[in-house]
């Protein structure tokens, strides 16, 4: 028998147990949104979808040479069912792991982890300062400015709208769509 669905609830006291930095906390909640969003376009659960991008980097701010490893430690420790581990380790493929993602959650979590980065920060240097205003095309205007936001792997990014088969365009509309749901909890709402 597989282990419950945590809550969201649960889930949050797991990242802050583990998590104070500000940005890592807004990135998760980021991710989540956009999980949540991504969920409803392929009809999905959202809650399971949404939990598995709130705790996505759990152990980065504690353990970051261990990225995914410690997180899929803790997970098993706390029940977590294994297919949201599985899905949580998959998005550091290529990078940090060898667990190649495989379901649609998965490589939607590969594909948006890297891309809410750029997105957040295109969204800052606009006069706004905001996700609620933004378009995919001026994040794609920024995209192709290497030292613009320079640590976001722009290669992973594309690997992932390549697994879920499709544009970057798209890709980047939905991230925005699931960012805009979080506004203000990630503090991109702006003046818009």
């Amino acid at each position: 028998m597989s282990s419950p669905i945590p809550t969201r609830d649960a889930a949050l006291a797991l990242l802050k147990r583990y998590n104070t930095s500000d940005s890592l906390i807004k990135h998760a909640f980021a991710v989540e949104g956009v999980m949540r969003y991504m969920a409803g376009k392929y009809g999905e659960n959202k809650d399971t979808w949404g939990v598995v991008g709130l705790i996505h980097d759990l152990d980065y701010e504690q353990f970051p040479d261990q990225h995914c490893k410690k997180t899929e430690e803790i997970l098993k420790e706390n029940d977590w069912p294994t297919d949201l581990i599985r899905a949580v380790v998959s998005h550091g493929w290529g990078i940090c792991t060898d667990v190649k993602p495989e379901s649609t959650m998965e490589k939607t979590l590969f594909a948006v982890d890297e891309l809410t980065g750029l997105v957040a920060t295109s969204a800052l240097v606009r006069p706004s300062k905001s996700v609620m205003d933004m378009k995919a095309k001026s994040v794609k205007k920024k995209w192709k400015d290497k030292r613009f936001a320079a640590r976001v792997d722009r290669s992973i990014i594309q690997k992932g709208a390549d697994m879920l088969g499709v544009e970057l365009g798209e890709l980047i509309t939905d991230t925005i769509m699931g960012m805009r749901e979080v506004a203000v909890e990630i503090g991109l709402k702006g003046d818009a």
